[in-house]
């Protein structure tokens, strides 16, 4: 009798996770990748792998069953304030159409807990941590005070890059108050790189011409004061974003400080 009901369990949970398997081909498989991506594909994919979708989900919400209401309900009702992912991945792929609709709650429920119970991929655990461990040592190297393309410190950057991520959970006045900052910062640095161009061109030109280093002394020293001044105005964009962020937040953009 214990047997045959073992065997009944067992069976009955292979044919549900075939249901689901079956569900998530009929429904996901347009848009999102089953296997495990390969890093080289990663940026041609039409929308996230299921195993970054789920790396991502499990890191934010450890609970099985809060998980699946999760799937269930952002399946039906879909919006960038909900992601799990990076605000930066969800501007790249777009918010998923909603299946409202198309799909019974029965199979919704089936579809998660196919994915709960499959995805991510122990390899795709692997690579990804691998490849997060590089970004925190390359973010040690360079430290937050690098100063990026966008003219803004790396901090900012990771900040922007999870805007919307729930994990940040930025309330609407921290926004406010961040994006005054960020257009003072880049306001500042632009007057600042507007007035070092001629003079780093004055200096090129001088050594192209082979003329003295002292020849240039006037237009090295406004150089630095002008470096200098960045300086101040990245340090102060930093000191003001870290006074509006709480300390968890912090931890979610820069997770090495701790």
């Amino acid at each position: 009798m214990k047997r045959s009901l073992l065997f009944y369990i067992a069976t009955s949970a292979l044919m549900f996770a075939g249901e689901g398997e079956a569900l998530v081909k009929q429904h996901c498989a347009s848009c999102h990748m089953l296997e495990k991506p390969e890093p080289e594909q990663i940026p041609t994919l039409k929308a996230p792998a299921f195993d970054a979708v789920l790396f991502h989900l499990k890191d934010a919400i450890h609970d099985k069953a809060a998980q699946k209401a999760f799937i269930i309900d952002y399946v039906q009702h879909p919006s960038a304030s909900k992601s799990v992912c990076e605000s930066n991945k969800v501007a790249k792929f777009g918010v998923m159409p909603s299946l409202k609709g198309k799909v019974t709650p029965q199979e919704l429920a089936d579809i998660a807990d196919y994915l709960i119970e499959t995805y991510p991929h122990p390899a795709f655990v692997r690579m990804i941590k691998e490849i997060l461990r590089n970004d925190a040592m390359r973010a040690l190297r360079s430290s937050p005070f690098l100063i990026n393309s966008e003219a803004l410190p790396h901090m900012t950057k990771l900040l922007m890059q999870n805007w919307d991520k729930a994990k940040l959970g930025l309330s609407d006045e921290q926004k406010s108050k961040l994006l005054k900052v960020r257009k003072e910062t880049l306001a500042g640095i632009g007057k600042i790189k507007q007035a070092l161009r001629p003079l780093e061109m004055e200096v090129a030109e001088a050594m192209i011409d082979k003329e003295a280093p002292k020849s240039v002394e006037t237009q090295l020293k406004k150089i630095a004061e002008l470096k200098l001044e960045a300086t101040r105005i990245h340090l102060k964009c930093i000191y003001d974003t870290t006074h509006i962020l709480s300390e968890e937040q912090l931890a979610v953009i820069l997770p090495f400080w701790e």
